[in-house]
């Protein structure tokens, strides 16, 4: 079963690259932002604990996004794999990732790096507010975003390179010549 951590800044083209290795590959997409939010409409007892946390401005704790990953994941049927997408964010969110994986037989297959230079990455976002209204894509808030994931992500890359599963993706490009280099990677797997 392939599992697939990808990663990448916001605005380096996670969600698109996700969707072309979905259709590709036939393996099934879990973003850890739709999950919550599907699981808060459902009102489902996990989505109940997590607006409670969400409504007070406060972050999930581990154990609860771990909790609802274990039973999205249990919920696929005949699935020949996952690309996890918006987790983890930490070395202890990876080792509990590895944690359940290994608790279903599984194992994360690679990690995805699309590396992207930060002044691309606030173009992107900034055409992307204007294109979809999204209030979030504003040079303040991109700003703060790409801070906390720079902290967030520097220790997880040398976490998957220790493990042996990172790869570094160009996420510059024509889509098709990203898409290309990262199904190069999945192919080999």
């Amino acid at each position: 079963m392939l599992n697939i951590v990808i990663f990448g800044a916001p605005g380096s083209g996670k969600g698109t690259q996700s969707a072309m290795i979905v259709e590709r590959f036939g393996v099934n997409h879990i973003s850890t932002g739709d999950v919550l939010r599907n699981e808060i409409k459902n009102g489902t007892e996990l989505g109940k604990v997590a607006k409670g946390y969400i409504d007070q401005g406060q972050l999930l704790p581990d154990a609860l996004i771990i909790d609802i990953l274990a039973s999205v994941l249990d919920g696929l049927k005949d699935s020949k794999g996952v690309i996890f997408d918006g987790f983890p964010r930490t070395i202890p969110q990876a080792e509990a990732l590895k944690k359940m994986l290994a608790e279903r037989g599984q194992q994360v297959s690679a990690m995805l790096d699309l590396d992207v230079p930060e002044a691309e990455l606030i173009d992107r976002l900034i055409k992307r507010g204007q294109d979809a209204g999204r209030a979030d894509d504003n040079l303040e808030t991109i700003k703060k975003r790409l801070v906390v994931y720079n902290e967030q992500t520097s220790p997880l890359k040398d976490y998957y390179k220790t493990e042996g599963l990172y790869n570094h993706i160009n996420g510059v490009g024509a889509l098709d010549d990203i898409f290309n280099e990262i199904a190069a990677v999945i192919s080999k797997l």
